[in-house]
């Protein structure tokens, strides 16, 4: 039974985006609080325990999802078990009942989702209320099509690619209607929401700690999810013979808009993920406050690179502590706050430029393959000043706590 129930709370931890170190963290705790050394190795699709030295038979396990609720459950009740509080006989009907816990429910996850991509349409310039309520009702439908898909279909690919294939389709027929809005944030906002930072982060961890196969597996499965927003955009646009417009640099936003779309673009991100209502404002803060940082920064004339950076440094400072403190998988609570800080728009941009290539004359594709590269470039720039200011501090203070001796790392 004991081993029954180490594996179980490893599995759990680990399909619903737990972070691999903490993954074995609490595997080893749990183990010494019922009298076994226990051990974790994991691979994509795959947990191995093993029992004072000896192997037991591998879990099929496939990180897949992000669930903040049903891990914080789960170390919660580590804790409860390694402090005596909960008998482990207790423990596994416990464990069934969170594997049970639904995900969040349909209206709120539809709700949050159209006001997360119209407050990162106001961050990105967005002015007319027209244009704020097509990107509120393409993310919103997106987000009933993901869940009705959920039910249909196991395949983690066929959601995001069907939601961009629907704001494709709405922001193609803005164009046709030649309605007066802002129809490059039509298309790419509901897609920005699609974006899997928590697995991009995990796969980062993993790589920093010479993780390789399974962080390169974590990062291949997200770079197939963004190929999957990017490959569904250019369908539902290319229905219509439309690409998604080029623009410059968005218009500045006032601080005060700023920052509050940064808040309830927060509030949506960590409400995909099932993150309790009572933990909900603390990310907004940070979220909030990194935002302030990052328009300062702007306006004093800094590159969009080094604000990036700046901003997700502060969110890794305080974020590392908080996740540790309040059991939350580092990876979806670390990127929710920096979630507006994704460049969507140039990477949907490079792909469409891309693709135009293929039907630009030789005299223009000289243009288009300059503008692709360009946008490409920053968005890997931009992305990667975010991953290293959000995984910096936390290698810092866990490897700090380690040298002191904690616990819990």
């Amino acid at each position: 039974m004991q081993q029954e129930l180490i594996a179980r709370v490893a599995e759990l931890l680990f399909v619903n985006g737990q972070t691999t170190q903490a993954v074995r963290t609490s595997v080893s705790r749990l183990g010494a609080a019922l009298g076994v050394r226990a051990t974790c190795r994991e691979r994509w699709g795959e947990l191995t325990l093993s029992f004072d030295g000896v192997p037991a038979a591998g879990i099929l396990a496939e990180p897949l999802g992000v669930d903040m609720g049903r891990v914080a459950a789960t170390e919660a009740l580590v804790d409860a078990v390694c402090d005596k509080r909960v008998p482990p006989e207790a423990a596994s009907a416990r464990l069934a009942a969170i594997a049970a816990h639904p995900p969040v429910s349909l209206a709120r996850f539809a709700i949050m989702a159209a006001a997360g991509a119209a407050a990162l349409g106001v961050i990105f310039g967005a002015a007319q209320p027209l244009t704020l309520a097509l990107i509120a009702l393409s993310a919103g439908a997106g987000a009933c099509l993901r869940r009705g898909l959920a039910g249909a279909s196991t395949n983690p690919l066929v959601q995001p690619l069907a939601a961009a294939l629907l704001a494709g389709v709405v922001g193609t027929l803005a164009m046709i209607l030649k309605l007066d809005v802002d129809h490059r944030l039509v298309v790419v906002c509901p897609c920005m929401v699609l974006v899997p930072g928590p697995h991009f982060l995990n796969g980062t961890i993993d790589l920093a700690r010479a993780r390789i196969p399974l962080g390169a597996a974590r990062i291949a499965f997200a770079t197939l999810i963004v190929l999957m927003i990017i490959t569904g955009l250019l369908m539902g646009l290319s229905l219509g013979g439309g690409t998604i417009p080029a623009g410059g640099a968005a218009p500045a936003v006032p601080l005060g808009y700023d920052v509050l779309a940064a808040g309830v673009a927060v509030a949506a991100y960590g409400s995909f993920f099932n993150m309790p209502w009572r933990v909900l404002p603390l990310p907004i803060v940070v979220g909030m406050l990194a935002h302030a940082a990052h328009w300062g920064m702007l306006q004093a004339g800094a590159s969009v690179q080094s604000a990036a950076f700046v901003a997700c440094l502060i969110v890794g400072l305080i974020v590392t502590p908080l996740a540790d403190r309040l059991r939350m998988p580092y990876g979806a609570f670390a990127f929710a706050p920096v979630v507006s800080l994704i460049p969507g728009v140039f990477m949907f941009q490079a792909a469409s430029a891309l693709l135009a290539l293929v039907s630009a004359d030789r005299t223009a594709q000289a243009g288009v393959l300059t503008e692709a590269v360009a946008d490409g470039t920053t968005a890997f720039v931009i992305i990667l000043a975010m991953t290293f200011g959000l995984i910096v501090p936390k290698m810092c203070i866990e490897h700090a706590q380690v040298r002191r001796g904690s616990p819990r790392p």
